[in-house]
C-alpha cells in the first residue's frame, strides 16, 4: 500500500514538472505592435496611407456635419421668406450672402438672377449646387483610393516576403532550416493582414462620408425647392 502511494506521488510530481516545463517553454504572446514592426517597410507605407485616410475623414466629416447642421436649420429659410414677403429683397440677399454655408451661396446665386425667367434662376441655383457638392466631396475619393490600395500593397508585401523565403532557401543549399523560411513567410502573412485591415477601415470611412454627403445634398435640394416655390408665389 505504501509503495503504491509513493508511486502515485512520484507520478503526480512528474506531471507537475511536465506542466511547469511546458508553461516555461511556451512562447510569449506577440502584440500587434510587434507584428507591425516585423512586417517590413510595407507596413510603414500602409500606416502612412491609413493616417492620411483618417485625417481626410475627420476633416471632411466635421465640414459635412457643419454643412448639414446649417441646411437643416429652418430659421434661415424662414427669415428669407419673411424678407421676401415684406418686399425687402436687398435684406434677403444680404442675409444669404452673409450666411457662409452651401445653402446661403445657392440662395445668393438665385437672388443675383432675379428679373430673369424662373427656369434661368433655377438653372443658376442648380449649377451653384453642383459646385458646392464638388467642394464637399473634396479629397473623399482619396479615402476610396486608399481602401483599394491597402489590400494590393499588402499583397505586394506577401509576394516580397515569399521571394525572401525562397531566396534564403536558395542560399542555404542542402542545409535548409525552417528558421530560414520563417522571416519571409512571417512578413508575407503580416503584410497581408495589414493591407486587409487598412482596406476594411478605409472602405468603412468612405461609406460614412458618402452617406453624409447624400444627406447634405438632399437638404440642399429641399431648400432650393422651397426657394423656387417662394419665387412662384404671387407678389
Amino acid at each position: 500500500m505504501i509503495s503504491k502511494l509513493i508511486f502515485i506521488q512520484t507520478d503526480a510530481a512528474s506531471v507537475i514538472d511536465t506542466a511547469e516545463n511546458a508553461v516555461a517553454a511556451a512562447p510569449e504572446r506577440i502584440t500587434l505592435w510587434d507584428m507591425a514592426l516585423n512586417g517590413g517597410w510595407i507596413m510603414l507605407v500602409l500606416a502612412l496611407l491609413l493616417v492620411l485616410a483618417i485625417y481626410i475623414f475627420v476633416e471632411r466629416y466635421l465640414t459635412l456635419s457643419t454643412a448639414l447642421k446649417g441646411e437643416a436649420d429652418s430659421q434661415f429659410m424662414d427669415d428669407i421668406r419673411e424678407h421676401v414677403h415684406n418686399g425687402q429683397i436687398d435684406a434677403a440677399r444680404n442675409l444669404a450672402r452673409d450666411t457662409q454655408t452651401p445653402l446661403g451661396r445657392m440662395i445668393n446665386k438665385g437672388f443675383s438672377r432675379l428679373g430673369r425667367p424662373l427656369p434661368d434662376i433655377q438653372a443658376a441655383i442648380e449649377n451653384e449646387g453642383q459646385l458646392e457638392v464638388a467642394r464637399l466631396e473634396k479629397h473623399v475619393s482619396l479615402v476610396a483610393t486608399v481602401a483599394s490600395l491597402g489590400p494590393m500593397i499588402g499583397f505586394l508585401g506577401t509576394v516580397t516576403g515569399m521571394i525572401t523565403a525562397f531566396q534564403e532557401m536558395a542560399y542555404a543549399g542542402n542545409n535548409i532550416d525552417i528558421s530560414l523560411l520563417s522571416t519571409g513567410i512571417y512578413q508575407a502573412m503580416v503584410t497581408t493582414v495589414g493591407g486587409l485591415i487598412v482596406g476594411i477601415i478605409c472602405y468603412f470611412l468612405h461609406n460614412l462620408l458618402v452617406n453624409r454627403i447624400s444627406k447634405v445634398v438632399f437638404e440642399l435640394e429641399v431648400r432650393a425647392n422651397e426657394f423656387m416655390d417662394l419665387l412662384h408665389e404671387p407678389a
